[in-house]
C-alpha cells in the first residue's frame, strides 16, 4: 500500500479570491502542485450547513453562486468538474448506519469551487461535496472525519473549506471603517487552534469555540466545522504544515493546514 493521500484544510475567505491572483490563491495553486494527483476530491464546505447529512450524487454538479453584491464576472465563473457516483456511495457506506442522503440538486458552492479553481484549474478531477449537519454536536463532526479516513488510501483528497476565525460582522465593520489591524482575539484563537491541530489535540479543538476568543471567532460554527472533519481524517503520524497564514478583512484567518 502506498502513502495515504494528504488531507487539507483551506481558509477560503472572500469569494473574490476566485478571481484574484494574490498570496492566498497562489498558495492554493501550490498545494495543487504539491499533493499527489487524486482520483477524486471530497469537499466539506462551510456553505453546506443543513439539518442533515447529504452527499452530492449527480454526474455533473452545478456551480452555485451562493452570495450577493459582487461584480458580474464572479457570477459568470463555472467550475465544470464531474461528479462521482461511486465516491458518493462509498461515503454513504463509510458513514453507515448514519443516514446519508443522495443529493441531486446542490452542486458545488463557492467554499469548494472558488478554492478548487486555483488548486485544480482544469476542473478535470471528480468532486463530491458532503454536507455538515447543523444539529449534531461538534464531536460527531470529528467522528465523521475519522470514518472517512479510509478514503485516503483510495486516492481521494479530503478538503475542508472554512476559516479558523470567521466573525463576518466584525470583518465587514472593520472593512467599512478602513481598519486593517488584526484584533488580539483573532490572533490568539488562530494560533491556539493551529498548535492544537499540529499536536492532534482533539479535545482542545472541541473546546476551543466555547471560551471568549472562540465565541468572537465563531458566532456560528459553520466555518470552523470543516477543520474537525480534516483533523478527524488525519492520523497521529501525519506531518503537519501551514503553507498559508495571515488574515483577510482584518480578522478572517486564511490559514491552510496540510496533514500528511
Amino acid at each position: 500500500m502506498g502513502k495515504p493521500m494528504p488531507v487539507v484544510f483551506i481558509g477560503h475567505g472572500n469569494p473574490m479570491n476566485a478571481l484574484q491572483d494574490n498570496t492566498y490563491t497562489r498558495g492554493w495553486a501550490l498545494i495543487g502542485r504539491e499533493v499527489p494527483r487524486p482520483k477524486a476530491v471530497l469537499s466539506i464546505s462551510a456553505h453546506w450547513y443543513i439539518p442533515g447529512t447529504s452527499v452530492t450524487s449527480m454526474p455533473a454538479p452545478r456551480t452555485i453562486h451562493d452570495f450577493g453584491g459582487f461584480p458580474p464576472e464572479l457570477y459568470q465563473i463555472r467550475y465544470p468538474a464531474p461528479g462521482d457516483q461511486a465516491l458518493a456511495n462509498r461515503v454513504r457506506d463509510l458513514l453507515a448506519p448514519r443516514p446519508v442522503f443522495r443529493d441531486m440538486n446542490w452542486g458545488l458552492d463557492h467554499g469548494t469551487w472558488a478554492v478548487l479553481r486555483h488548486v485544480f484549474p482544469r476542473a478535470d478531477i471528480p468532486v463530491v461535496q458532503l454536507s455538515m449537519d447543523q444539529r449534531m454536536p461538534l464531536a460527531d463532526h470529528l467522528e465523521i472525519g475519522r470514518n472517512l479516513a479510509p478514503l485516503r488510501d483510495e486516492g481521494v483528497l479530503i478538503v475542508g473549506s472554512g476559516n479558523i476565525t470567521h466573525n463576518l460582522r466584525h470583518a465587514m465593520a472593520s472593512y467599512q471603517r478602513g481598519e486593517s489591524s488584526t484584533p488580539d482575539w483573532a490572533t490568539r484563537f488562530d494560533a491556539n487552534v493551529a498548535r492544537a491541530a499540529e499536536k492532534h489535540e482533539t479535545d482542545l479543538l472541541l473546546r476551543a469555540v466555547a471560551d471568549d476568543d472562540g465565541r468572537m471567532a465563531h458566532p456560528t460554527f459553520d466555518h470552523y466545522l470543516p477543520l474537525l472533519y480534516v483533523v478527524g481524517a488525519s492520523g497521529a503520524g501525519d506531518t503537519v504544515r501551514f503553507p498559508i497564514t495571515g488574515f483577510d478583512l482584518s480578522s478572517l484567518s486564511m490559514r491552510a493546514i496540510v496533514f500528511g
